[in-house]
């Protein structure tokens, strides 16, 4: 079974830019989750996948992703996912071996960044940057899903 090890962050300040690839726009959205699991439509540059992920709290969860036409996908979006959408710019960080994912969410949750580090166990030891802040991997509304029905504008 796929799995899915990440934590999750927020930010100190913006010094991560710097060492910050160019970053890619994303629209993800949900379709109609149930106890255990949430599907998700990503589509990211010219590329589409289909994401399901159980609805496990923690770091640990199961996963599996797979990549479908980006028509398709644009039509999932439009006639069988829950609005609003997600958006954010993804960028990438390299720090002392381990790659970086900060998403910057705008939208519905302007204002909102959350850094996340995928491990190989979840006793995998990493070096934090400077400016990441509090780890948040167990408060659910980080999490993508939570943030359509509870957006951060309005916490």
């Amino acid at each position: 079974m796929p799995t899915e090890i990440e934590r999750k962050f927020l930010l100190k300040n913006d010094s991560w830019r710097k060492g910050a690839d160019e970053g890619m726009h994303m629209v993800q959205a949900y379709m109609g989750s149930n106890n255990k699991s949430s599907i998700r439509i990503r589509i990211h540059g010219d590329s589409a996948n289909l994401n399901i992920k159980s609805k496990t709290l923690g770091i640990q969860r199961s996963e599996y992703e797979y990549p479908i036409p980006l028509d398709e996908a644009k039509e999932m979006l439009e006639s069988l996912c829950d609005k609003p959408y997600i958006e954010k710019t993804r960028f990438h960080v390299i720090h002392d071996g381990h790659e970086w994912e900060i998403d910057v969410f705008t939208g519905e949750n302007t204002g909102l960044i959350v850094a996340e580090l995928e491990l190989e166990s979840v006793d995998e030891t990493f070096t934090k940057p400077d400016w990441l802040g509090k780890e948040v991997s167990d408060d659910p509304r980080y999490y993508n899903i939570c943030l359509v029905n509870h957006p951060y504008k309005n916490w």
